[in-house]
């Protein structure tokens, strides 16, 4: 018998109470009556008193009664070592959408569980359950969870690389949508087959953003996902267009909202903010125009409000600027704007390479996707998240947040001699990337897709088994110990009230 929390077992310490209790009832002398007491010398009076125990039982009971506490304090429990389970393997599928991956692979899931294979829900503590009777469940229980924050596959797979020893032959089988691989591709050393397939409902449309134009009237931009990517359409309407019923126009407290008609996607607010842009020049007044032409070019497209101005001294920077362009390795007030786009400093290298804004899941880009890059900045002990990224993967644009400010490090320039971006016509598309955060989280329909290259993790070479204190079970003791308390306590009360209280004080 073993004890989860034996600091309890001090408590025992407290039958030092009833013993008191009891040492402490003194009994009073006797008074014998004499026929003369002047035999008796007065001074050699004497108090009698008596220390003994008057009811043992009771004393005894009282005594068990700590003891028995402080040891059901102390949790109990008996361990038993388990013989491991000769299991040729696990069969693992998500909870959240059990029933969808399960039909697509009845006929592969079905042959392992017959095969001795054991069934585990890919969730975090993978619960080992019984196929059959999980099957035997109502249909209702067994539907597809649409969840709201999606699991990550990647964290789990390294949680299951603590749990599996790595010879155990491993059987995954997951939808393979970029949702649910977010982060960095894990490392581990598992014997993993990981199947996965392109749910049935892979296609999605929504509102990802909408704002008044100059002239009135409401731009929207509507995004469709596909497996193959994702697309967004910009349109124009008017707020009193009765002809375009794709759109509904509601007023909320003051606020226009926009949804899709029919769609259950929640409205959309239509946003009136204007935006203002201030461009540091300092020394590199050429990197000025090439990138305030490309800005222009957003404004043009987008009709969104904005405003844009070129200043040559940071006195003239405004407060609470939303962007700020600062086109100079000196450093930056970092509570000038919302958002900074800084020059980094340090030795330029000439490179042979080219750069993206594509993200890290694309897995091949076409020749118009790709900027020739000539030079850069080396970057060293880079903490920030990666937005533009070199050929060789290494960040040539990335993202830090300081407090409330976005700091966006840049490791090349607005200039010809140091890449083609701004002779690309994809230029004015990457700023506008940059620069608009949609009004929606659109990763939550984002129906893209990974090939198992991209979502299969690293498989290293170190091999590892199960921990040892994984077949120990601890079986718990404490109702044993709650039916021995409840006995005592009833005898200790029948013999304390089976006498006057006088007699056993």
């Amino acid at each position: 018998m073993q004890f989860l929390t034996p600091i309890w077992l001090f408590g025992a310490a407290a039958i030092i109470i009833p013993v008191l209790i009891h040492l402490w009832n003194i009994r009073s002398g006797k008074v014998l009556k004499v026929g003369s007491v002047s035999l008796i010398d007065a001074a050699s009076r004497k108090s009698s008193r008596s220390f003994k125990l008057l009811d043992i039982p009771l004393f005894i009971l009282r005594c068990l009664l700590l003891i028995v506490l402080a040891l059901l304090l102390a949790m109990p429990v008996l361990q038993k070592k388990m013989q491991a389970a000769k299991v040729k393997g696990w069969v693992l599928i998500p909870k959240e959408t059990f029933t969808e991956t399960y039909q697509k692979f009845k006929p592969t899931v079905d042959s392992l569980t017959k095969a001795g294979y054991e069934f585990h829900y890919f969730n975090s503590g993978f619960a080992k359950s019984d196929l059959k009777k999980v099957l035997l469940k109502p249909k209702d229980s067994l539907k597809t969870i649409s969840p709201a924050t999606f699991p990550n596959y990647w964290n789990l797979a390294r949680e299951l690389d603590t749990k599996t020893a790595s010879t155990l032959p491993v059987y995954l089988f997951t939808p393979n949508q970029m949702q649910y691989f977010t982060g960095e591709k894990p490392q581990v050393a598992l014997n993993l087959k990981w199947q996965t397939y392109t749910p049935a409902d892979s296609v999605s449309t929504w509102i990802q953003d909408a704002w008044f134009t100059a002239n009135g009237e409401i731009r929207v931009v509507q995004g469709t996902s596909k497996p193959l990517g994702t697309a967004y359409a910009y349109s124009n309407f008017k707020n009193d267009d009765k002809a375009n019923s794709a759109y509904t126009i509601n007023t909320t407290d003051g606020k226009a909202q926009i949804s899709l008609t029919g769609n259950k996607q929640e409205p959309v607010t239509v946003s009136t903010d204007a935006q203002n842009i201030l461009i540091y020049a300092d020394n590199n007044s050429l990197d000025a125009n090439y990138l305030e032409a490309a800005l222009q070019a957003v404004i043009q497209f987008s009709q969104r409000p904005i405003s844009i101005k070129t200043v040559a001294n940071p006195a003239q920077i405004q407060a609470n600027t939303e962007w700020l362009f600062w086109l100079s390795d000196k450093p930056v007030n970092k509570a000038l704007a919302k958002n900074i786009l800084v020059y980094e400093k340090g030795k330029a290298t000439s490179v042979n390479s080219w750069m993206s804004n594509a993200g890290e899941f694309t897995p091949s880009l076409a020749d118009d996707e790709k900027v020739g890059l000539f030079k850069a900045i080396t970057a060293t002990d880079i903490k920030a998240e990666p937005v533009w990224q070199d050929g060789f993967g290494k960040p040539v644009l990335a993202l830090e947040q300081q407090n409330q400010t976005n700091i966006y490090h840049f490791y090349s320039r607005f200039n010809p001699a140091w890449n083609n971006l701004v002779w690309s016509s994809n230029f004015p598309a990457w700023m506008l990337k940059l620069m608009v955060k949609p009004e929606v989280d659109n990763s939550v329909y984002d129906k893209r897709v990974l090939s198992a290259k991209q979502y299969m993790p690293v498989i290293g070479s170190e091999q590892h088994t199960v921990a040892a204190e994984k077949s120990i079970e601890n079986k718990s003791l404490s109702r044993y110990f709650w039916l021995t308390l409840i006995i005592i306590f009833a005898a200790e009360r029948w013999l304390a009230h089976r006498k006057p209280k006088t007699e056993i004080a």
